[in-house]
């Protein structure tokens, strides 16, 4: 029988070849569940928020970052409860 040259040699697999499985290739790495992945992140939600340009005075935007985290969520409830009042 003659061979075939066009044939492909299975690739020799050296397990000294295979990555180092590191924490980091671990937090890389996609999670499966019941065979199904899981999204990483937050999930969708009904009614997003929109990100926009909005300009401020220096200090304004100083003083509100100076606030601490969720400097942002507080602005959005403010500017809620004013247009509540206002309307």
């Amino acid at each position: 029988m003659t061979e075939n040259k066009n044939a492909t040699q299975p690739a020799w697999v050296d397990p000294d070849d295979a990555p180092e499985l590191t924490d980091e290739w671990f937090d890389r790495a996609d999670l499966h569940e019941n065979g199904v992945l899981v999204r990483r992140g937050r999930p969708p939600v009904e009614n997003p928020k929109e990100r926009i340009t909005l300009r401020l005075d220096h200090d304004i935007a100083a003083a509100l970052r100076a606030s601490g985290k969720g400097w942002q969520t507080r602005v959005n409830d403010a500017l809620r409860e004013w247009l509540a009042r206002s309307s």
